[in-house]
């Protein structure tokens, strides 16, 4: 009797946390909805900041994104094919799989810190590589987890008649194993540029902002989040309603990249 009713009170608590949780959730689309929706017009996406639109600094998020996915995805993908396929419980890849736990977590601010000492303070100023730098670093351990679980999924079996066939190792984890797991690192990477593209603390001490339209990374660079961020402090109505717009564009374009990830993520489970 008393573990039925110990059931039925955890299930009840459960329950209520789930409930505050979503209830947050939509407190905050609803109020997002509501002061941002009525601020999204073309005239954001057809100028730069400093004409009042968003062009300029949508381009710019992508780009940081984009050119970190292309540092940190081929590094983490590496390191995570070396402790599955290579390392296996050797105390060199415990170590890297330990240590790529650890930077999982770590603080973006600090990251973002890291970086100026390295590639913003010694260079003079503030710079778009640096902040593709920083984003990239919070990818790495993100990717390296997942081709890590990714890989061990796939069965050893596949990689035994691999090399039956008289495939080297190389030519079975390129050719087999990484075509086996590849729904799932898809999944992984496009979880990984979810989450740095919304990233704004690494970016205040890396790229920091430009209000005009660049493709030049050895300046300042313009990003969507540190926009949003300056905006959001100015006094003046209008710089508060462009932060809104800001804050819907940007929550729309990470919305669907994780519906975009969960959508794959069914049909690899639906194989």
């Amino acid at each position: 009797m008393n573990r039925l009713l110990i059931n039925k009170l955890i299930m009840a608590l459960s329950t209520f946390a789930a409930l505050v949780g979503l209830g947050f959730l939509f407190w905050i689309l609803i109020t997002l909805g509501i002061k941002g929706v009525e601020s999204i017009n073309w005239h954001l996406f057809t100028t730069d900041l400093v004409n009042k639109g968003l062009r300029n600094v949508i381009v710019g998020q992508f780009m940081l994104a984009g050119i970190a996915t292309l540092i940190g995805v081929p590094l983490g993908m590496l390191a995570g094919i070396y402790i599955r396929e290579y390392g296996l419980n050797s105390k060199f890849s415990i170590f890297i799989r330990n240590l790529s736990d650890v930077m999982m977590s770590a603080p973006s601010i600090v990251i973002g810190v890291f970086i100026y000492g390295l590639f913003v303070a010694p260079f003079g100023g503030f710079n778009g590589w640096a902040g593709s730098v920083a984003l990239a670093i919070m990818m790495i351990p993100i990717v390296v987890s997942t081709t890590d679980s990714m890989l061990s999924l796939v069965p050893r079996e596949l990689r035994e008649a691999g090399i039956a066939l008289g495939a080297s190792k190389a030519q079975v984890i390129f050719d087999i194993v990484l075509k086996a797991a590849k729904i799932g690192l898809i999944t992984g990477i496009l979880l990984a540029f979810a989450r740095v593209v919304g990233e704004t603390a690494p970016l205040l001490f890396t790229s920091a902002n430009n209000d005009y339209f660049t493709l030049n990374m050895n300046e300042q660079f313009p990003s969507l989040t540190v926009s949003i961020y300056q905006l959001a402090t100015f006094p003046d109505k209008v710089s508060q309603n462009l932060a809104w717009a800001g804050s819907v564009v940007l929550t729309v374009m990470v919305l669907m990249i994780n519906l975009t990830t969960r959508f794959i993520f069914r049909k690899r489970k639906q194989k």
